[in-house]
C-alpha cells in the first residue's frame, strides 16, 4: 500500500519525470497534489499498471488532484543542457504551474535541483511508496505515451507508437536506415554518429 502522505501537514506535491533513456521525444515530467489521505486500490508505480489502467487512473488523478501540472524539456533542450539538468527543468515546469503552490515536494530519485526554496524530499523508488509520486508517475507516463504515439503517424518508420522513442533495435535499425529526425536528441547515441 502506497503512503498518502510524507509530512502529513503541508501541501504536498509528487513529482516524476519520464523519458529520461529516450533516444527521441522531449523528457516530460509530471507534478501532482493530491486531497490529504488520499489513496486509490490502483494507484501504483506507472510501469506497475496496463496501459489501460493507466489510462483510467490518469483521468481519475485529474479529477480528484487539488493541483496537476505537466512540464516538458525538448529534445534541443536536452542536447544543450544535458538530460539531468532537463529532467530537472522539466520538473520545475510542472511545479510552477500548481495552483496552490506545493509547500513541500516529494521527488523520485535521488537528486533534485531545488525550485524556489520549497524544501523537498528525493526518495529512490519514490512511485511505488508514496501516492502523490505515483500519480505523477502516471500522468507523466500517458501524456509522453499520448505525444509520442501522435508523432508516431508523421515518422511511421520508427515503430514511435510501439517503443514511444526508447533504444528498441527497430528504433536504432529505423536510425540507421532513415537518419535522424529533428525530434531525436543528436548528442544520444547512437543518434550523434547520424548527424
Amino acid at each position: 500500500m502506497l503512503h498518502p502522505a510524507y509530512t502529513g501537514t503541508l501541501v504536498e506535491a509528487g513529482c516524476d519525470e519520464v523519458g529520461r533513456g529516450c533516444l527521441a521525444g522531449p523528457v516530460v515530467a509530471a507534478a501532482v497534489v493530491l486531497p490529504q489521505g488520499y489513496v486509490h486500490p490502483l494507484l501504483h508505480d506507472s510501469k506497475q499498471v496496463s496501459t489501460s489502467q493507466r489510462a483510467s487512473l490518469s483521468s481519475i488523478i485529474k479529477k480528484v488532484a487539488l493541483a496537476w501540472a505537466i512540464g516538458e524539456a525538448s529534445p534541443a533542450e536536452i542536447d544543450q543542457l544535458n538530460i539531468l539538468q532537463a529532467s530537472f527543468l522539466a520538473m520545475h515546469r510542472a511545479i510552477a504551474l500548481l495552483n496552490p503552490s506545493p509547500q513541500f515536494l516529494l521527488i523520485d530519485g535521488n537528486r533534485f535541483k531545488p525550485y524556489e526554496n520549497i524544501p523537498y524530499a528525493c526518495i529512490v523508488r519514490g512511485d511505488a511508496q508514496f501516492s502523490a509520486i505515483a500519480a505523477a508517475s502516471v500522468i507523466a507516463k500517458t501524456h509522453r505515451d499520448t505525444y509520442m504515439h501522435r508523432l508516431a503517424t508523421h515518422y511511421p518508420g520508427y515503430k514511435w507508437e510501439k517503443n514511444v522513442g526508447y533504444p528498441t533495435p527497430a528504433h536504432r535499425r529505423a536510425i540507421q536506415k532513415l537518419g535522424i529526425t529533428a525530434y531525436h536528441r543528436r548528442t544520444f547515441r547512437p543518434c550523434a554518429e547520424e548527424k
